[in-house]
């Protein structure tokens, strides 16, 4: 089967950091990293089915208790990271057992690094980024003579939001002013024409999933006091920094980080009425995001990158 030897041919291809779901053709089919993991591999998943895929994560709470009354005050609730665990049945063809077993061992390996689990369901794929947290292999006599084995395995993703496969972007220019009116030798003409902007500098996101996501925004020059605001919540990135053409301001709100020319952290430029990165969230729904540096050229740009989050 094609599958069969795609799942574990080449020299570590099975642990490269593929893109989510590029492996994938059909329902039922999961793949972590570069292994691809179901039905037309060597490798399925046992009729059990995952554990802690669909389930809402564990969570702390800031709930406090009512001294004088019954109940408590309802407070924030953080997801603790999510565990995904599974019966893996090792069903290698005849005389490929040793291959097989090798690239479950390299890619089911202890390793600091996360990459992405994937897992498709009645044409949908999900995706997680994670990294394995236990591997247990019987070594009985099936497994001895044949390979075949029932293994558990179990992932752990620090961020327990599931994620679209495919990321989204959008790009706006800084806006710019009407033409104005027209003035005609004879005057005005009603009904007076204004003239179009060429840009409004208004972008429009929508995260169609029911958890929010962190989005990835990157402010490119010329420009100067860069400022985002979402217009919902009134959550504002702001940063005093001037950017000359071909600079770019990068924010990872996820990771909270504002890096100028993918080298020089500029997080300190951040104004006072700027919200903290890592709070600056598009919440589920469309979203409208308002570019507003102080001064700018037309070249001047934003580019919003973001995936639809699930629970």
């Amino acid at each position: 089967m094609a599958e069969t030897t795609t799942a574990y041919a080449g020299s570590n291809s099975y642990i490269a950091d593929l893109a989510p779901g590029s492996l994938i053709t059909q329902d039922g089919q999961m793949q972590w990293a570069g292994l691809l993991i179901g039905p037309g591999t060597p490798f399925n998943v046992d009729r059990s089915g995952l554990s802690g895929w669909e389930d809402l994560p564990e969570y702390d709470s800031s709930d406090a208790e009512r001294p004088t009354s019954h109940g408590a005050w309802p407070g924030s609730r953080f997801a603790k990271p999510r565990k995904i665990g599974g019966t893996i049945v090792l069903m290698p063809e005849y005389g490929a057992a040793a291959e097989a077993i090798r690239a479950l061992r390299q890619a089911l390996a202890l390793l600091d690094e996360e990459r992405w689990l994937t897992v498709r369901l009645h044409g949908e794929m999900l995706t997680v980024r994670a990294r394995i947290a236990q591997r247990v292999v019987p070594a009985d006599q099936g497994f001895a003579t044949q390979g075949s084995s029932k293994m558990s395995v179990q992932w752990l993703a620090a961020d327990p939001r599931r994620y679209g496969v495919e990321e989204q972007t959008t790009t706006t220019t800084a806006p710019q002013p009407e033409s104005g009116l027209n003035w005609l030798p004879n005057g005005l003409t009603w009904p007076l024409d204004w003239g179009q902007a060429t840009s409004t500098g208004d972008a429009v996101v929508e995260n169609t999933g029911s958890a929010a996501t962190h989005p990835l925004i990157t402010f490119r020059g010329p420009c100067s006091m860069p400022t985002v605001t979402e217009r919902g919540s009134r959550r504002r990135l702001r940063y005093a920094i001037d950017l000359a053409a071909g600079d770019e301001l990068v924010v990872d709100t996820a990771n909270g980080t504002v890096t100028l020319n993918n080298s020089a952290s500029r997080r300190h430029t951040a104004m006072a009425d700027s919200t903290p990165e890592e709070l600056f969230l598009l919440d589920p729904g469309r979203r409208e995001l308002a570019f507003r540096p102080d001064e700018a050229t037309p070249e001047a740009q934003m580019t919003v990158r973001w995936r639809s989050a699930e629970w």
